[in-house]
């Protein structure tokens, strides 16, 4: 949530490299959008996003065209909120960030990015809203900062709309449109704009943290190449799990000077230390309905034992009313082997559903041991196997 000194803006600007090529020129050709869009602001009776989403659909072509729109409604409507550009507030979700900003007209970086990503959505325009942190002047800034990436037309780009939309100076906002924040080329964003996972970085051979801190940003080729737009291709595919071990694993390896790429590093450790454990709590409630189900089937068995196998079953149907209970247990005994990393809370429910299956799958081998031997008696004597007969203390059967 960093904003720019005298000629700083706090925006979060997103800019979006194609899958086949990364955006390296832009046309600044975009007169009669940018009059369309103020023009609409004019006589608009209210801007509500799917209002301005509906108008931007309806008159405009291309997906660049559209986010160059997106990017000018925000920069004539919302302003930086100065006031709280410090605050550690806390927010539910994103909704709770978009609702924030069309309530107030004003918001931090997180605001703006959230905001652009949500038209942006609502337009079928792929966008994702990066986290990283800025340097201003040859000074690393003390706060954190949000922008965008978005993939138009084929081509992803970054784009930061709260520093396209104005500045603070002396701890006033100013608003003034700063086109090198709209479709950015990435070598150059890179000279303002860290983020905390180098995928996002939109280049071939990513600049490392410390290189950062040092000015250090001129493409070096002699490092290893990094192919982001295949890396970006698979991290969409991927659940939110893995997206977040691969990220951890590039910010690692990019490396973690910063207090706040650390604090990231860490915050998305616990996200996944989350998610898996709600993996593990799925695993034990799967293990648990396999339980009851193979419970319920030895049940329906016992019952029928209890009745002297009336009404009367082919051998088929009586073997199979084991199996049943057998197979479903088992299955439970899969799904508790998978909950392995539990907490210590769960471990001790887990410990609790073992004992309960193994006492059951030890009573399934006891009914299919009388199975095997009703079977193999000869069927004059069969209905002696379901009373216990005793001489001298000594079962007979």
């Amino acid at each position: 949530m960093n904003i720019k000194k005298v000629k700083t803006i706090i925006a979060a600007l997103f800019l979006f490299f194609p899958f086949f090529l990364t955006a390296q020129t832009k046309s600044n050709n975009y007169t009669k959008v940018d009059e369309a869009i103020r023009k609409y602001n004019n006589t608009a009776s209210n801007n509500e996003i799917r209002e301005i989403a509906r108008f931007i659909y309806e008159n405009f072509n291309t997906e660049t065209e559209k986010l160059r729109a997106i990017f000018i409604w925000l920069s004539l409507n919302f302003n930086y909120d100065v006031e709280n550009m410090f605050s550690l507030k806390s927010y539910g979700d994103s909704q709770e960030l978009i609702d924030e900003m069309l309530e107030e007209k004003k918001g931090v970086c997180m605001h703006f990015a959230y905001l652009f990503k949500e038209i942006g959505d609502i337009l079928g325009i792929k966008t994702h809203c990066v986290s990283g942190y800025t340097k201003q002047d040859g000074k690393i800034n003390s706060l954190s900062h949000s922008w965008c990436a978005s993939f138009a037309d084929s081509v992803w780009y970054l784009i930061d709309p709260t520093w396209g939309a104005g500045y603070v100076q002396n701890n006033k906002y100013v608003k003034k449109l700063d086109n090198d924040y709209f479709m950015a080329e990435s070598d150059k964003f890179i000279q303002t704009h860290f983020p905390y996972d180098p995928l996002w970085q939109f280049l071939l051979y990513p600049v490392s943290e410390q290189e950062f801190y040092d000015g250090h940003t001129i493409i070096n080729k002699e490092k290893p190449l990094f192919n982001y737009l295949d890396t970006l291709a698979a991290y969409e595919k991927a659940t939110r799990l893995e997206q977040l071990i691969a990220t951890n694993k590039r910010i690692e390896q990019n490396g973690m000077k910063n207090l706040h790429t650390r604090n990231q590093f860490e915050n998305n450790k616990k996200e996944i230390d989350h998610y898996k454990q709600n993996i593990v709590i799925e695993y034990y409630n799967f293990a648990v309905n396999y339980f009851n189900e193979g419970v319920n089937a030895l049940n329906r068995f016992i019952t029928y034992r209890n009745n002297q196998f009336i009404p009367q079953k082919s051998e088929m149907q009586i073997r199979l009313m084991v199996d049943d209970a057998e197979v479903a247990l088992a299955r439970s005994q899969e799904e508790l082997q998978k909950a392995s990393t539990a907490d210590e809370n769960t471990l001790g429910m887990i410990y609790q559903l073992q004992a309960m299956l193994n006492e059951a799958r030890a009573q399934v081998n006891t009914q299919k041991e009388f199975v095997e031997k009703y079977f193999i008696t000869k069927p004059m004597f069969r209905k002696t196997l379901f009373n216990k007969y005793y001489w001298m203390g000594i079962p007979l059967n």
